[in-house]
Parts: structure tokens; C-alpha cells; sequence
């Protein structure tokens, strides 16, 4: 069964306590659950990891090369200031979705550019958590 990897970067270990009004009440646990549920009917494999810590997010990564088959990743804060994180992205040669729970564009000027995005198949962005379900869709699509 093909595995498709969701990373969730800095601050989402906060998902349903920090600011509700932009993320929504729900948990990174709940939509892992949710995930796994959908990866299940889909027949593929899920898998999770999240960091507050830029280098375990990129050891994490290269550490996906020849184990996944795709991956979704919510960079957070990361997306508008790693080049690290895209190089790492770009280095596994792995089809990457970037998800974003909030519509960046319409938010500070600073969140409008991503480093990620020149590497990614899709992006998407203003969703909320089904922004998420949408590109664990469209992963699985894409893996056959």
C-alpha cells in the first residue's frame, strides 16, 4: 500500500486553542483521525509528523526519500522563510501537496510569497482542516 506522509510545522501542534477565529476549534489529533479515516478509503496508507523545529522537519523529509509516496505538508511559518525546508522538499523528488488551513493571501503582506509552492504539485490554501482532505484526494490520485 502506497504511504502518503502529512508533515505539520511550527504552531500546529496548537491547532484548536490558537486563534479559533483564523484555525478553527478543531485538534491536530482530530484531523489526523479525520486523515486516517480518508486514507483508508482512498487504499493508502497515511502517516503523520509534526515539528516546531525546522531541522527535525527537514531530517524528517529526507528521511520520507524511498518510504513515501507522496506528501502533504502545512509548512506554518516556515512556507515565507525556509530555504532549507524547499531544497529538502525539491531533494526527495517526491510529489508534494502544500496546505495552508488559513487563505495566506488574504492576510499579512509577508504570508502572500512561499518558498514551497515553486516546488509543489498543488496548493491549497483557505480551507480550513478540508484543505487538507481535498490534497490527501488529489495525492492518492496522483500515486494510482
Amino acid at each position: 500500500m502506497k504511504r502518503i506522509a502529512v508533515i505539520n510545522g511550527p504552531n500546529l501542534n496548537l491547532l484548536g486553542t490558537r486563534e479559533p477565529d483564523v484555525y478553527g476549534h478543531e485538534t491536530l489529533k482530530d484531523l489526523e483521525a479525520g486523515l486516517a479515516g480518508l486514507a483508508e478509503e482512498l487504499g493508502v496508507a497515511v502517516s503523520f509528523f509534526q515539528s516546531n523545529h525546522e531541522g527535525e522537519i527537514i531530517d524528517h523529509i529526507h528521511g520520507l526519500r524511498g518510504e513515501a509516496a507522496a506528501l502533504l505538508i502545512n509548512p506554518g511559518g516556515l512556507t515565507h522563510t525556509s530555504v532549507s525546508l524547499r531544497d529538502a522538499l525539491s531533494g526527495v523528488e517526491l510529489p508534494v501537496y502544500e496546505v495552508h488551513i488559513s487563505n495566506v493571501h488574504s492576510r499579512e503582506e509577508f504570508r502572500h510569497r512561499s518558498l514551497v509552492s515553486g516546488v509543489a504539485v498543488g496548493v491549497v490554501c483557505g480551507l480550513g482542516l478540508r484543505g487538507y482532505e481535498y490534497a490527501l484526494r488529489e495525492a492518492a490520485k496522483h500515486v494510482g
